[in-house]
């Protein structure tokens, strides 16, 4: 552990500004439009199991066009942009315009509002729906992706897992808040160190 918070404390500047952009972008999201929400909503379906960076260019190139494109049209599109799940995620964006605004689904409480997505968003699970709670605000959530997973792995704070039930997700959720404490971090803000750390990138 000693290493790791060595690294994350050798960040540079520059870096840690970034990080501090992108966490206000976070932070100032709730005063977006109802739109933007489903949009965010939409990036996590794409990005869950897939990558991030296509799922951002096909949010990003939609836009408003989330809340209205034929289902065929809309799997078309992902899958021209060489995104995995194309026909799946189609179809769960189409099935999550049920829930709009997703806004006012949401409450201060930033586990029941997680497990409401899980319940009722379908193509998202814990780490997607802690993914787009932070994204649009909450500081509190672990993303478990991989990147995630094997940093913490490497520095010995977890045990590789083989696969991540709720159950183990909590698990080492709890330990991923421990150390943001021990930073004097926000999670939302530590994840944003570890994924630098693993990628060199400072994505939301």
């Amino acid at each position: 552990m000693q290493n790791l918070v060595k690294e994350i404390n050798l960040i540079s500047p520059d870096v840690k500004r970034r990080i501090n952009q992108r966490l206000n972008q976070f932070f100032s999201f709730s005063k977006e439009s109802d739109e933007k929400w489903f949009q965010e909503l939409c990036f996590c379906i794409l990005a869950a199991n897939s990558k991030q960076k296509t799922a951002e260019i096909i949010e990003k190139s939609l836009n408003r066009q989330l809340l209205s494109i034929p289902q065929q049209e809309l799997a078309q599109f992902i899958r021209n942009n060489k995104h995995r799940f194309h026909n799946n995620k189609a179809k769960y964006i189409v099935e999550a315009r049920k829930h709009y605004p997703i806004k006012e689904k949401l409450s201060d409480d930033e586990i029941k509002n997680r497990n409401w997505l899980v319940k009722n968003i379908r193509g998202i699970g814990m780490k997607e729906a802690s993914h787009f709670l932070r994204n649009t605000g909450s500081q509190n959530l672990a993303i478990l992706d991989r990147h995630i997973i094997n940093i913490m792995a490497e520095n010995n704070l977890i045990e590789k897992p083989k696969s991540l039930s709720p159950k183990i997700y909590l698990e080492i959720e709890k330990t991923f808040n421990n150390l943001a404490k021990r930073m004097k971090m926000s999670s939302a803000e530590l994840d944003l160190n570890l994924w630098y750390l693993k990628t060199g990138e400072v994505a939301k």
